[in-house]
């Protein structure tokens, strides 16, 4: 399945543009452990965030086993939208929210080698959430296996506008 290309206007608030397209951004819970961003002058690294929605993993195997590429796509963006989370709290608003590099990580098979139409979805939320502030910079890799037994898991570099 080839994904329609994201539009680019930026009509309105990015957080209206979400709105349109049926989502918003997730509340995130603390972790003992680590921090969801860290800034640094400009710069805010956002931690590897997993397809998580109101504290329930959305899914969980291989892609190309286990999960279907598009169900991996629908997974990336719901990364996305964690990210975006945890931008918008280092910031304080989505509208001054620029992405800079965007790392995508899927569990897959050796052989699957799609890691880039994972991302593509990914990177397709971005841009038509953030119209030119979500283009990015990005490398999709296929690794054995992530955290909790997820399929995508995304991380990410902003910077504020």
């Amino acid at each position: 399945m080839s994904l329609p290309l994201p539009r680019t206007t930026k009509e309105g608030p990015a957080v209206d543009r979400l709105r349109t397209l049926g989502l918003e951004l997730p509340s995130l819970a603390d972790n003992p452990y680590y921090v969801h961003h860290r800034a640094v002058d400009s710069s805010i690294h956002i931690a590897g965030q997993l397809p998580y929605k109101d504290g329930v993993l959305l899914g969980t195997g291989v892609v190309g086993r286990d999960v279907e590429l598009e169900t991996a796509q629908e997974l990336a963006r719901h990364c996305v939208l964690n990210c975006l989370a945890a931008a918008v709290h280092a910031v304080g608003d989505l509208d001054r929210v620029r992405i800079v590099q965007m790392l995508v990580f899927v569990a897959s098979l050796p052989d699957f080698g799609l890691q880039s139409r994972v991302a593509d979805a990914a990177s397709g939320l971005l841009i038509e959430a953030l119209g030119e502030n979500g283009r990015h910079a990005r490398t999709a890799i296929g690794v054995a296996g992530l955290p909790a037994n997820t399929p995508v898991e995304i991380q990410m570099i902003c910077t504020a506008v």
